[in-house]
């Protein structure tokens, strides 16, 4: 999706992309293990269009949950199986099958009202929360540093999307590197298709009708998965030829996760992609060399010289000199092997 509709999004703090079910599908099976006995809180969905009410609803004996809560922002529906329209924010509890049809009716979801807006930081959605042992929802992406900020506050176990910008945040950055967030399986090809009003004009060929494509979403949790203890195997060693070192850091640039090499020992900066690869019992996470981040790990800033070689340099970056040139690679973060 282009940058355009999000930022359109962010400015009106209207970020309603609804999840398919089957990419919720695709990520929750991985943790079914984690849902036995749990209540789990969905307080970003329309239950008439949120497919993760949906996915708990009909999988509730399957999961073996506990209860299922799910908040309703005002001006959605409170009847699930209508279009009777309602300023009326509600709160819905769904405690499994009571007739043995193996199906969420009506007669078993209990609607009850809330005095607000339904708005996940508002007073009575905090005691929701409270009630809840995991959180599983999409939230807006304009608040994810809020939402992420809450569910650290009341010490909660989540899995939610977000968009990989995310990961830079100064809010968000320190709780990954301190392995108190990591990324979960993934969407296909780093993107995902969502139910929105907004007109899709994204650049790739891959569009859907009444969908919109965003590029580099992820779910962030801070559920165990298998995948996160699984190692990543080197297989390139070592060269200053192949592996420039960094001008304003003690450390070398790797530019793809995959040639990381398995007989250096000291710092390395890798793209951010290697979080979908990063085992915390083979790596150890430095810091982020971005901005304020990259100033607090002491790189070095930039003489007047440098910057009128290269433009671009800033701050709180790394850069390498190739051919008596600087060079400066897209944000890294920077690690070093723990085994």
């Amino acid at each position: 999706m282009a940058n355009k509709n999000l930022n359109a999004a962010k400015e009106a703090k209207k970020d309603e992309f609804y999840t398919q079910l089957e990419d919720i599908n695709n990520e929750l099976r991985h943790y079914r293990e984690h849902f036995r006995g749990k209540t789990v809180l969905c307080n970003c969905d329309d239950p008439r269009v949120s497919n993760f009410f949906t996915y708990f609803a009909y999988n509730f004996e399957f999961l073996g949950l506990k209860r299922l809560i799910t908040t309703c922002y005002k001006n959605q529906d409170i009847d699930l199986f209508s279009q009777n329209q309602s300023e009326q924010a509600v709160y819905l509890i769904y405690e499994g099958d009571k007739n043995g049809n193996n199906v969420p009716d009506p007669e078993e979801i209990g609607i009850h009202p809330l005095k607000g807006d339904g708005d996940f930081r508002s007073p009575e959605c905090i005691e929701l929360l409270k009630q809840a042992d995991i959180v599983v929802t999409n939230p807006p992406f304009s608040l994810f540093r809020e939402y992420v900020a809450q569910l650290m506050e009341y010490d909660k176990k989540f899995l939610i999307i977000g968009h990989q910008n995310a990961i830079h945040y100064k809010e968000i950055f320190p709780l990954i590197k301190e392995n108190m967030i990591w990324l979960g399986y993934g969407f296909k090809g780093g993107a995902g298709h969502f139910i929105s009003n907004y007109e899709d004009r994204a650049t790739a060929g891959d569009h859907r009708e009444g969908m919109i494509r965003v590029s580099g979403v992820h779910w962030f949790t801070n559920l165990e998965t298998k995948k996160r203890h699984e190692n990543l195997i080197l297989y390139k060693r070592y060269t200053p030829e192949e592996y420039p070192h960094y001008e304003n850091y003690d450390a070398i640039e790797v530019s793809k996760t995959a040639d990381i090499p398995y007989d250096y020992e000291g710092a390395m900066g890798v793209p951010t992609t290697f979080l979908d690869k990063y085992n915390p019992d083979q790596f150890e996470i430095i810091g982020l060399a971005e901005g304020d981040l990259g100033k607090e790990l002491g790189l070095k800033p930039f003489n007047r010289e440098l910057k009128k070689l290269n433009k671009s340099l800033r701050d709180g970056q790394l850069f390498f000199m190739a051919d008596g040139y600087p060079q400066k690679p897209y944000s890294r973060i920077l690690i070093r092997k723990k085994q």
